[in-house]
């Protein structure tokens, strides 16, 4: 038994003591193999204060979403629920319907804890704290197949250009070059990694950020939807949905490789593959190496039943304990949001992204940056552009520049 056994442990039994045990509807979307993994670890931590986790999986980020806002709206709040880093709180907490969590995380020293700083400021609003930050997750990443590439006899590429060269040999081999799912999240996703890792952080920050429609309609976002053009025509044969059973299509060897989030990293680790051997994972598309800092929040709704409300308290502090962001992360493949834990058992391709964290090679994640209405007005234009190759690469710049002129 390790000293973060230990602390968990102490903690269960002090939490256990100190409120009378409920059970506590938990709302999220984690339902690949690799995530439902890792969100047992939440689970069986919490259910070991004597609290029990009422798992409420729904399937697809968009979709649940929709479930928790009816949910809270309506007037039938869940004791908590996942949302990613960003901005898509705002209207409930200006609605006054999620609890405020200021007390929690100044007693369990978040402020102190929390790195990079931002994830915190994330859920802050008015100087009030709303949400408990659990993992930053990073778009910023290619996964590549090593059978794939051995099997049509090329070299494992080291960075996009290499991969993009690799295309046709793949193809000629009956591979997909770039397994991508048939969703839009997943397709402005991969043209978000393409903006962060093809060009200066800079270029990134003045689309996003600061709205810059001359730099949105400009020669170097000219150059990316130019890419993404080319990511369109090698997955053109991948006609999969949902984004793991694209990285199952990489870790068969079916496919060549796919730009996908670092919680793929869970995909890979269920079904036995190692890093460095059956897989490679490239961060910044092996170009730029950086990382962004989304990744996962609980927000909690206000309740009336106190016993749910003490419940609510009890996983709050939890989910930010030594033994839990452990446990959690190395499932998950994310990073955790203490700076203060030791993951020397993590993989290959965590560590690269631990490193990348403490040289402070990173960027804010788009949820960050803009508001859900903008996310899938962006979302709903790569549904479109990869469905339809007759719409070219300047036709989608000129209506990603109309997306971020009326983005607020």
């Amino acid at each position: 038994m390790n000293r973060y056994t230990n602390l968990l442990s102490a903690t269960a039994i002090v939490a256990a003591s100190s409120a009378s045990a409920t059970d506590l509807e938990v709302m999220h979307w984690w339902t690949s193999g690799g995530e439902a993994a890792a969100v047992q670890q939440f689970a069986d931590a919490f259910n070991a204060t004597g609290n029990t986790w009422v798992d409420a999986a729904i399937a697809g980020g968009e979709a649940a979403r929709a479930v928790m806002v009816s949910r809270l709206t309506g007037g039938d709040p869940m004791g908590a629920f996942q949302f990613n880093h960003g901005r898509q709180a705002e209207e409930l907490i200006e609605a006054g319907l999620l609890r405020d969590i200021t007390d929690i995380a100044e007693a369990e020293g978040w402020v102190d804890l929390v790195n990079p700083s931002t994830l915190l400021d994330a859920c802050t609003v008015d100087g009030r704290i709303y949400c408990a930050p659990v993992n930053i997750h990073s778009w910023q990443w290619l996964w590549v197949s090593h059978k794939a590439f051995e099997d049509a006899g090329v070299a494992v590429p080291g960075n996009w250009a290499e991969f993009v060269a690799a295309s046709d040999a793949l193809a000629a081999a009956d591979k997909i070059p770039l397994a991508m799912g048939q969703q839009g999240w997943q397709q402005s996703g991969a043209f978000n990694v393409m903006m962060a890792s093809l060009l200066p952080s800079s270029v990134f920050t003045s689309v996003y950020g600061d709205k810059d429609t001359d730099v949105a309609g400009g020669a170097d976002v000219a150059t990316v939807f130019a890419a993404a053009a080319s990511a369109r025509e090698m997955a053109a044969d991948s006609t999969v949905q949902n984004w793991n059973d694209a990285t199952n299509l990489v870790i068969q060897g079916q496919a060549g490789g796919q730009i996908m989030g670092d919680w793929a990293q869970g995909e890979f680790a269920v079904a036995g593959s190692v890093a460095g051997e059956d897989y490679s994972c490239l961060p910044g598309l092996g170009t730029n190496p950086r990382l962004s800092t989304g990744g996962d929040a609980f927000y909690f709704p206000v309740l009336d039943d106190e016993a749910e409300s003490a419940a609510q308290a009890e996983l709050a502090a939890l989910l930010l304990k030594p033994a839990t962001q452990v446990s959690f992360n190395l499932a998950k493949g994310s990073l955790p949001v203490r700076g203060d834990i030791d993951l020397s058992a993590a993989n290959d391709c965590m560590q690269k992204g631990l490193q990348l964290l403490a040289d402070g090679a990173l960027l804010p994640d788009v949820n960050m940056l803009a508001t859900p209405d903008t996310v899938n007005q962006i979302n709903t234009l790569f549904v479109e552009f990869f469905a339809d190759t007759s719409i070219s690469a300047e036709d989608a710049q000129a209506r990603f520049v109309d997306i971020i002129k009326n983005a607020d």
